[in-house]
């Protein structure tokens, strides 16, 4: 018997750390002890880890009376998942000398069922990753999660479906039942497929609402934040959902990075090339919206990440959940501290929120009459803080509709017009971007030290922009956010300076709800 070592990897926040599988066996009494800080899916791995040997037709520590001590390491850093089976299992049959091949610069993870078969896991993506930093040359993974898995380059992949598959692939001895038992191949690279997001409904489809559509393009094509407010059954939800059908898709590293992330929070990961759209329940808890746990793990708002985070009913969060939104709509990240540590999740992505006016919902309505007492319209109202307003760019009054403009065809132009203009506004402001020298790719990202490069303002511009301001109280925030506002109408219209239209139409859009 000898100490044998297998590779393998786990998760810490969105990324993930390499972890040495170390076992070591000895004759007597059985006993079967795993250290390194395992948690208790780790600690029953071990009756899994009999159970799939036994019924793959290979000697286990129960039947040969073996004393097994398994050490993952790092000793002094916490580890919990069932993917440690796999190499656990490795690690025992190398050390019981059933097999005995070249496992040096190779990475296993996998969970094992009883029968041995090898179960799909989450975060492949992140461990891909993590074995290419490594210089990890081969990694072998469930077989569900290969084609995830093969979008990182230069590493081989192998879909693995059995525990007596990989000891076959070894060179090992299986004693019976080995039929039908076929050497794993390395899987070839995932091609990239664009397609519509399932949900994808087209603003065309939405009649009336032009003022809305506008804005919604407006904050596409800049990435601002943006609120829609207006009585009950005008179309708010709609024009949110719809809105993710204007945004351009992801490009290759926006792909890898969205992709990651999600592999972290579920094992059924599809590839995403579109921008996702996350709308949680107004009963959504703190940590299912920021994140956390023990061992922290991405919230809704880091799931939107490059995407859309709607918030429906937004008056109706939980208070902390709504102020806890300050970090994500000022910086585009979120942090979450445990005892375990800091961690910084990314969160830039395009909030869209939509409410009513009043509890009932038809204050300032002109088809039915608001029933709401004054003092109800006020704690309705500060259910919102003035920095969560602030931060926001855009507030939009979605009215009722006549029913003629519903009855009759709608002229609006489609999801994938707007899309190209988009597009090719987007474009536009990345020659500037590159031009002066700044690595970003949305106006929302200009920081303010970088206004006036990047929204340079003519002397009647800035005048108007000053009355404005000192008009309306502006605050700096605010006036930083209309300036962002403006430079992305501008790009729409493909026009290379601000212009005294662009701000006051980007003005038009500070205008609060619960302020008229």
């Amino acid at each position: 018997m000898s100490v044998a070592l297998i590779l393998s990897s786990h998760i810490v926040g969105l990324d993930a750390e390499l972890v040495s599988v170390e076992t070591d066996i000895s004759h007597g009494i059985y006993s079967f002890s795993i250290i390194g800080l395992p948690d208790k899916s780790i600690d029953e791995s071990k009756d899994r880890i009999i159970s799939a040997l036994k019924n793959s037709f290979l000697k286990n520590p129960k039947s040969e009376n073996h004393k097994v001590i398994v050490s993952l390491a790092p000793a002094d850093v916490k580890k919990e998942g069932a993917h440690f089976d796999l190499p656990i299992a490795l690690s025992y049959l190398i050390s019981s000398k059933q097999i005995d091949g070249d496992f040096k610069n190779k990475m296993f993870v996998g969970e094992l069922s009883l029968n041995g078969e090898i179960k799909p896991m989450q975060g492949i993506l992140a461990i891909a990753e993590c074995a290419k930093k490594n210089n990890i040359t081969e990694l072998y993974v469930p077989n569900q999660n290969k084609e995830e898995a093969s979008l990182i380059d230069g590493i081989k992949i192998y879909g693995c479906s059995s525990l007596k598959e990989i000891v076959k692939h070894f060179g090992g001895l299986v004693e019976d039942g080995d039929i039908d038992v076929f050497k794993i191949k390395e899987t070839t690279k995932t091609n990239i497929i664009y397609s519509r997001p399932d949900f994808f409904l087209d603003l065309r489809d939405i009649h009336g609402q032009e003022t809305a559509k506008r804005a919604l393009s407006i904050a596409a094509c800049g990435g601002h934040n943006i609120a829609l407010f207006g009585p009950p059954g005008t179309g708010k939800t709609m024009l949110a959902r719809a809105f993710t059908g204007i945004l351009p898709p992801l490009s290759k590293e926006e792909i890898l990075e969205v992709t990651k992330i999600h592999s972290v929070a579920s094992k059924e990961t599809k590839l995403i090339t579109h921008p996702p759209f996350r709308s949680p329940h107004h009963t959504s808890s703190y940590v299912s919206l920021v994140g956390g746990g023990a061992n922290p793990r991405p919230g809704e708002v880091t799931l939107a990440h490059r995407g859309v985070l709607f918030l429906d009913e937004f008056p109706e969060f939980e208070k902390r959940v709504i102020e806890s939104l300050r970090q994500p709509l000022e910086e585009g990240t979120i942090s979450v501290s445990r005892a375990k540590g800091t961690f910084l999740f990314p969160a830039n992505c395009i909030t869209v929120l939509a409410m009513n006016p009043c509890p009932c919902g038809f204050l300032g309505s002109k088809i039915k009459r608001c029933n709401c007492s004054a003092s109800d319209i006020q704690k309705y109202a500060k259910k919102i803080s003035g920095p969560i307003m602030d931060r926001i760019d855009m507030w939009i009054k979605v009215s009722h509709i006549d029913y003629d403009t519903l009855s009759h065809s709608n002229t609006s132009i489609s999801s994938d017009e707007i899309k190209e203009e988009i597009i090719n506004a987007r474009n536009f402001a990345k020659k500037r971007f590159e031009t002066l020298g700044d690595n970003i790719n949305l106006n929302k990202n200009i920081s303010a030290k970088n206004i006036s490069k990047h929204i340079p303002l003519s002397d009647s511009v800035y005048s108007l922009m000053k009355k404005i301001s000192t008009n309306n109280s502006l605050s700096p925030r605010a006036y930083h956010r209309t300036l962002r506002v403006a430079r992305t109408i501008a790009d729409l219209e493909g026009k290379e300076n601000v212009n005294e239209s662009h701000i006051l139409e980007a003005f038009q859009y500070r205008g609060k709800g619960f302020e008229e």
